[in-house]
């Protein structure tokens, strides 16, 4: 019966270290609030096979930046960012902005980057498309979100100055695949560190 105390709290301590991980990401290379009158919000996307419906983390991403978006401000508008997982099939982009449209309302501007094959060129292609913008948001997971900042930090610096914080963390939201992106984006953070030489 001893045991069974011990695994309660063996697992809510890693729920808890999950929740402090995600939390800290999401507040890392960001402002708190700049003075803006208009914001471009990234929703950077994930591998979408063998469907024409963005899938479950994909919409989840879309929620996120939907709800990342300031009604406060002139101007807002939502780069879809992802290429297509194979020839045929449709953009991780276009289905981004099909879910936004179609299924959660959004009525603001789009805008799409579809060649993308990689957080690198995510943020290398979004450029163009969210230079004119006063503050930045970059939606993603908290930890792929934090690694697509230092991204742009290194590429674009001065742009990294723009960057605000996105609502792509809420304490308990997702909490049991929390551990698993916990570990999986500290390893992939870790990579993209040694990548730049970090």
């Amino acid at each position: 019966m001893a045991r069974k105390p011990l695994v309660i709290f063996g697992i809510f301590g890693l729920v808890a270290w999950s929740e402090f991980v995600h939390w800290r990401a999401s507040r890392a290379l960001v402002h708190e609030h700049l003075s803006a009158r208009s914001e471009a919000v990234v929703v950077l996307g994930y591998r979408n096979t063998g469907s024409n419906r963005a899938n479950t983390l994909n919409r989840w991403r879309v929620r996120a930046a939907l709800r990342s978006i300031d009604p406060a401000l002139a101007g807002s508008i939502l780069v879809c960012s992802g290429g297509a997982a194979h020839a045929d099939s449709v953009s991780e982009a276009a289905l981004l902005a099909r879910y936004a449209r179609a299924e959660c309302g959004f009525t603001g501007e789009v805008r799409l980057e579809e060649r993308s094959r990689s957080t690198w060129q995510n943020v290398e292609n979004v450029i163009p498309l969210i230079e004119d913008a006063d503050q930045i948001k970059i939606v993603s997971n908290p930890l792929h979100a934090l690694k697509a900042r230092l991204y742009l930090h290194h590429q674009r610096p001065d742009l990294a100055q723009r960057l605000v914080r996105a609502a792509d963390y809420r304490l308990g939201e997702a909490w049991p695949v929390k551990p698993l992106f916990a570990l999986y984006g500290l390893r992939a953070l870790a990579q993209g560190k040694r990548g730049l030489g970090q």
